[in-house]
């Protein structure tokens, strides 16, 4: 099992982007950015890395996938209070776009939206003492 993740994603205008997530909370390893890559901490194991097009090009030998209406992947993150997912979504609104209606499961509360290179988002929190007790028979 890996130790580490990285998601690599490619954007139009890496500053813009940057903006857009710290905006959100997030904060970003300076020792992995520069004008063309800005690398995002989700967490101590988790890294998403915000590459220029170009650069993202000579990662991806196929290039990115453009094509409307479909979704390459949908990055989701979880949070530690259900209050974070309102106001990370919130804050996504100001320049992002919604991708799918709020889900309330009680056990679980989750909003999506596309960030400004359309990329798919989800923040979720989830109460693990609440989900449904199913018994096998």
């Amino acid at each position: 099992m890996a130790s580490m993740m990285f998601v690599n994603l490619p954007v139009a205008d890496v500053r813009r982007s940057r903006d857009f997530f710290r905006r959100l909370g997030f904060r970003f390893d300076e020792m992995f950015c520069d004008h063309s890559t800005a690398c995002m901490v989700v967490n101590d194991r988790a890294m998403v890395v915000l590459m220029d097009r170009r650069r993202f090009a000579g990662l991806a030998v196929a290039g990115p996938l453009e094509r409307p209406g479909l979704r390459e992947s949908v990055v989701t993150f979880a949070v530690d209070e259900r209050a974070q997912v309102d106001r990370i979504a919130d804050a996504a609104m100001a320049d992002g776009m919604p991708l799918r209606e709020t889900e309330d499961l009680g056990f679980l509360y989750a909003r999506s939206f596309c960030d400004p290179d359309g990329h798919a988002w989800e923040v979720v929190w989830m109460d693990p003492a609440q989900i449904p007790r199913t018994t096998d028979r």
